[in-house]
């Protein structure tokens, strides 16, 4: 029997900054695939952001072909502005998912703590030392949001599709 292979993209949303992680799954061994950060500018009008993001995010997809996508909620945030941003962007990124017929799992900011780490109170340099030690990266992801993505990714490897 040969052992089940799945891709994951693991999405750290956000409107100024999109982060991503490709991770590849064959039986026990999981692969980095690649990861990076998309950046919209901010001269440019918010439609147009969330435009781009949706042509970013449209084209990974379309390369990469993953069997699902894992993406972070937004828990929590004191800028009222700022959440209703990557709120906003959450909704492109899953309508662009949705439109792909690519199936979503999503997770509080907890919850891919806790996966990855094992404690929900880890700290961001925690998780990505856990990440790199998971992936046996000789190194750790140094950009905050494609690590997140990682994060994201992993734990989105560890869960079923509730449909």
């Amino acid at each position: 029997m040969t052992p089940r292979r799945t891709v994951i993209l693991g999405l750290d949303p956000g409107f100024a900054r999109l982060g991503y992680a490709l991770l590849r799954a064959e039986g026990a061994a999981v692969r980095l695939q690649t990861y990076g950060t998309f950046t919209t500018p901010a001269q440019e009008p918010p439609a147009g952001r969330y435009a781009q993001l949706a042509t970013a995010l449209t084209r990974l997809l379309r390369r990469t072909r993953p069997d699902r996508v894992a993406i972070e909620k937004l828990f929590f945030s004191t800028n009222v502005r700022t959440a209703m941003a990557v709120s906003e962007a959450r909704g492109v990124l899953l309508l662009c998912c949705a439109q792909a017929g690519v199936p979503i799992v999503e997770f509080t900011p907890n919850e891919v703590k806790r996966s990855v780490t094992g404690s929900g109170t880890a700290d961001k340099r925690g998780v990505q030392k856990m990440a790199q030690r998971i992936l046996q990266l000789t190194e750790p992801i140094q950009d905050d949001d494609a690590a997140d993505a990682v994060a994201i990714a992993l734990t989105g490897l560890q869960v079923r599709i509730r449909q």
